[in-house]
């Protein structure tokens, strides 16, 4: 009996069989692999969302961790003149792109100067006139009003004739070349007004004399804090600081939002234009670099709320002297 020496043929059955289970097995392995693709790009999406919550709560909690701060002595958004004292006479504002007053025509001649009208207090002793400013310090015509009626607005409250506010306000913050100036000087106002407000008129006027050009860049953080050391005021660190920092800035703006909604106690009024000037809560609409209209306008007031007010009349009390 002899041996089967010829080679091993698989049968046709078991090469399909071994094709299939080859192609299964390449199958099972592309399989694999879109499945370990696709968890790879959804564990990437969720890492994406996942750190952009991160960045967004941070944000979110960054912001409500700082507070809204408002300055101190603030009082409706606005600062009261607590002293005034002496200021330079200025017909013009000097600062940059300051352009002068109008000079008296030399054809009109007086005998005598015409004296300016001054409120008076009342028989009580207390202000007749309440004045409420609202400035911008990038705004031409607020630098015009200051100027023609600083002596006088600090006489009137030294001389305890009138109140006088000031409400600094940003409505020219996209005029200044991307520095937000009128939102950085109304900040400052804000930081001298907080912490040193006997030299807050001082500050708020040279501001307004050394106002910049509109689309110009306006003077840096350091340079108003360098204007408020110069004015003598107190804590020169403190509000150095403060205005670096811009801590009342995002006050500032709500507080022009504020006043372009509606100004309180003016039967109406909001803020459109600055300087807005309110005496008694009636809106000032004349020459702002007259000071002798302005101050005519404020005598009238004046006197309107004088003589509105009822006054004592003498009780019968006493018995008539007989006629000798």
């Amino acid at each position: 009996m002899s041996d089967d020496q010829s080679p091993h043929v698989p049968a046709p059955n078991d090469r399909r069989g071994a094709v299939r289970e080859k192609a299964q097995q390449v199958q099972q392995r592309q399989s694999r692999a879109r499945i370990i693709r696709r968890v790879s790009v959804g564990i990437g999406a969720v890492a994406v969302v996942a750190v952009a919550a991160v960045v967004v709560t941070w944000a979110f909690t960054s912001n409500a961790s700082k507070p809204l701060l408002s300055p101190a002595n603030v009082a409706g958004d606005g600062f009261v003149v607590t002293k005034a004292g002496s200021v330079a006479s200025s017909g013009s504002a000097d600062g940059l792109g300051s352009t002068p007053a109008p000079s008296p025509d030399p054809s009109v001649a007086a005998a005598t100067p015409a004296p300016t009208p001054t409120p008076a207090p009342t028989a009580t002793g207390h202000p007749t006139v309440d004045i409420r400013v609202y400035v911008d310090y990038l705004s031409s015509g607020s630098r015009d009003f200051q100027a023609a009626n600083a002596q006088q607005l600090s006489k009137w409250v030294d001389q305890s004739a009138a109140t006088l506010t000031y409400y600094p306000v940003a409505m020219l913050t996209a005029k200044s070349n991307g520095t937000k100036y009128s939102l950085r000087a109304a900040n400052a106002a804000a930081c001298v007004a907080t912490h040193s407000p006997d030299k807050f008129f001082t500050f708020n006027n040279e501001l307004l004399k050394k106002q910049p050009n509109v689309d110009s860049d306006g003077m840096t953080d350091a340079e108003l804090a360098t204007l408020a050391a110069a004015t003598g005021v107190d804590s020169p660190k403190a509000i150095k600081s403060c205005i670096e920092d811009g801590t009342f800035s995002t006050w500032a703006k709500s507080a022009t939002d504020r006043a372009l909604k509606s100004i309180p106690d003016s039967k109406g009024v909001s803020l459109t234009r600055t300087p807005t000037v309110l005496v008694n809560g009636v809106e000032y609409v004349g020459a702002l670099n007259d000071p002798k209209e302005f101050a005519q306008f404020v005598l009238t007031v004046a006197s309107d709320a004088y003589y509105s007010t009822p006054t004592p009349t003498p009780s019968a009390t006493g018995s008539a002297t007989p006629a000798g």
